[in-house]
């Protein structure tokens, strides 16, 4: 399943725009862009750590994957939406990167904790119908389980920054 958006509001809970999971891997609605936590700068091709916060910005629409204390519609967990414009939003887009190592691969799964309410992204069984039919719930869980591991399936993928492959050898220059 992939991570999904549109322009399309939750018709209970936030009526922010909807995050789901789709199936097809045809869809341009699902790609997000990577970005450093809300006020925080980061520079292309740093590699990102294991345990550092990031935002994951809707590339459709700017908004930036959240979460907050409502009920997710169907489940009745946390609501994910996506908030903000242009990917401005606020500290409540920002989510820890869990994963084993040193850096996120894009070759491995990988959990994302919301640092705010400490819940993990993902999705189940439970599916809409109209105006999104078929696609799941995406939303935040308390507990870690197999519902929460995302990988990485296509992309742009930027390679490290030679800063950074300096400082990987180097203590001065």
């Amino acid at each position: 399943v992939r991570l999904h958006s549109h322009d399309v509001r939750y018709g209970s809970g936030s009526g922010q725009q909807s995050v789901t999971g789709v199936s097809a891997a045809d869809d341009g609605n699902s790609y997000w862009r990577v970005r450093g936590r809300t006020a925080a700068v980061c520079e292309r091709g740093t590699p990102v750590r294991c345990g550092q916060a990031i935002r994951l910005t809707h590339l459709g629409t700017g908004r930036n994957l959240h979460s907050h204390r409502f009920a997710s519609p169907l489940s009745g967990n946390q609501e994910v939406s996506a908030f903000g414009e242009a990917g401005e939003g606020d500290y409540l887009d920002d989510w820890t990167v869990v994963c084993s190592g040193t850096y996120w691969s894009r070759d491995s799964e990988v959990r994302f904790q919301h640092t705010s309410t400490n819940v993990f992204l993902s999705v189940t069984g439970e599916q809409y119908g109209r105006p999104i039919h078929g696609q799941k719930e995406v939303h935040g869980m308390a507990a870690s389980s197999q519902n929460n591991y995302w990988k990485v399936m296509e992309g742009i993928f930027m390679q490290p920054s030679e800063v950074f492959k300096v400082e990987q050898y180097h203590a001065e220059l």
